[in-house]
């Protein structure tokens, strides 16, 4: 990943949001005066400072409309916070006599008032770090719902560079994904570190190349016996992170070693990959879309460039690149799905006592009726999911790659704090077709290829050139 991650996590919860079917939400009514949560009507005006109030608005926001607010036991989010506290008095080489965790008794009213109580007087007692103790406990109560779709976002605004096309960090993509290094996917990282990708930036200018073996990271190995590290990290700053990075580096076609210092920043990207949606003929009858996201109206150009691909021609079959996709809108999911099949269920969104809401295909879409082959990866995240699923569960595709990132969790709904930060978390968890959780378990590819340093180094596809081979059977 080259890009600021927190930007493409705000937009894609914005874009989550605009596109998943609007619901009331459930917890309004329950929340105390002053601080009912409501989705944002747009971008938020600047952040203001973070207080115990707005941790208070947050803790009945969670409550009132998460998936699971109605059952959750809400001593366990403060109880998180309440160490999240500690520890950032203990970081600062201090503590305070009145931190104590109050006793809690399971009333959600009367347990907000202990917590805050004993938050006020340790927080008096540490006014210099008054903000930074509020950040760091309302992140631990975010962080205590263990959801991957559940995040409090800071700098909603992303950086103006951002959107006019420039990428932020090293310039390189790895095998191991940032979601991988964030502890988002559970994917297993497997060894070694490799380079896919050189995009620009310090990567492109150190003269880095797909295949390179990174064997050490600031001095420390990425794995220590078979496990990655927090080392890898390094390889994903996110903006404006410019603390430079030392790679120890192996070139097999040569047995070349050599370090190199990288420094993170922005840099021009290719303007063709900024495209969502990129097409091209390959072996004059196979139709190959690469699908970077699920944004809005993307099914359509996919059929559109399928369409143009057809014509003059008849096509052996679709070829659906998908690694990579982050996710996006269910809509598009859905339209997508239905150019290869009609009449079936692509998913289903559930709350916690089990009623489930069915995500159907639009028979108004026309068929292609044409074999399909979706190639996936550990960077196949949420909607992508949805789609990858579907196309396995319904018996549409092929699947070629490696197992997806395991990051499907339910669509996210974002709701505006008080002071301008957005608080995101899904109302209803997501299950495939056939009712499987496929959240933090991924979608298992029919043919496992997995890409090797040999592969990129000789810019050698293995699982494209498995999705030919199955196409042209």
């Amino acid at each position: 990943m080259t890009i600021n991650r927190t930007a493409a996590a705000v937009l894609a919860l914005l874009l989550a949001a605009a596109c998943a079917a609007p619901t009331p939400p459930r917890g309004q009514a329950g929340t105390t005066a002053g601080t009912v949560c409501a989705p944002p009507s747009g971008v938020p005006e600047a952040e203001t400072a973070t207080t115990i109030d707005v941790i208070e608005q947050a803790y009945f926001c969670i409550l009132g409309n998460y998936y699971s607010g109605a059952t959750l036991d809400a001593r366990a989010l403060l109880a998180a916070g309440f160490l999240a506290l500690t520890q950032e008095l203990n970081r600062d080489g201090r503590d305070v006599p009145e931190a104590t965790m109050p006793a809690l008794t399971g009333d959600r009213k009367a347990d907000w008032a202990a917590f805050e109580a004993a938050y006020r007087r340790i927080a008096d007692q540490a006014p210099d770090l008054r903000d930074t103790l509020a950040a760091v406990t309302l992140e631990a109560m975010v962080a205590a719902l263990g959801d991957n779709h559940a995040r409090w976002t800071h700098d909603v605004k992303p950086p103006p560079d951002y959107y006019d096309g420039d990428g932020y960090g090293l310039g390189l993509q790895a095998n191991v994904s940032g979601w991988q290094v964030d502890g988002s996917s559970p994917r297993v990282a497997l060894a070694p570190l490799f380079v896919t990708t050189v995009g620009g930036g310090a990567a492109q200018a150190a003269g880095l190349r797909p295949g390179d073996v990174i064997e050490a990271i600031n001095g420390q190995a990425p794995f220590i016996r078979g496990d990655a590290t927090p080392a890898i990290a390094a390889l994903y700053p996110d903006y404006p992170d410019a603390r430079p990075v030392r790679l120890r580096l192996l070139r097999q076609t040569t047995g070349r070693r050599w370090n190199v210092t990288l420094k993170p920043g922005l840099y021009p990207r290719d303007p063709a990959t900024l495209r969502v949606v990129q097409s091209k003929l390959l072996d004059d009858d196979i139709a190959y879309v690469r699908m970077t996201g699920f944004a809005p109206d993307s099914a359509n150009r996919v059929l559109r460039a399928i369409s143009r691909m057809r014509t003059g021609r008849t096509l052996a079959g679709v070829m659906l690149d998908l690694r990579g996709n982050g996710g996006g809108s269910p809509v598009e999911v859905a339209r997508l799905v239905s150019a290869f099949v009609h009449g079936k269920v692509t998913a289903y969104q559930c709350t916690v006592d089990g009623r489930c809401a069915k995500s159907s295909t639009d028979d108004t879409v026309e068929l292609l009726n044409l074999p399909l082959v979706v190639l996936v990866d550990h960077g196949c995240a949420s909607a992508c999911e949805h789609f990858s699923s579907a196309v396995k569960d319904l018996r549409i595709g092929r699947l070629v790659g490696t197992r997806t990132a395991g990051i499907i969790s339910g669509p996210a709904q974002s709701y505006l704090l008080s002071n301008n930060t957005l608080l995101s978390f899904p109302d209803r968890h997501h299950l495939g077709p056939d009712h499987e959780v496929i959240d933090r378990i991924g979608v298992p590819p029919d043919q496992y290829v997995p890409l090797t340093p040999e592969d990129a180094a000789a810019e050698h596809d293995p699982a494209l050139a498995k999705a030919l081979t199955l196409l042209h059977k």
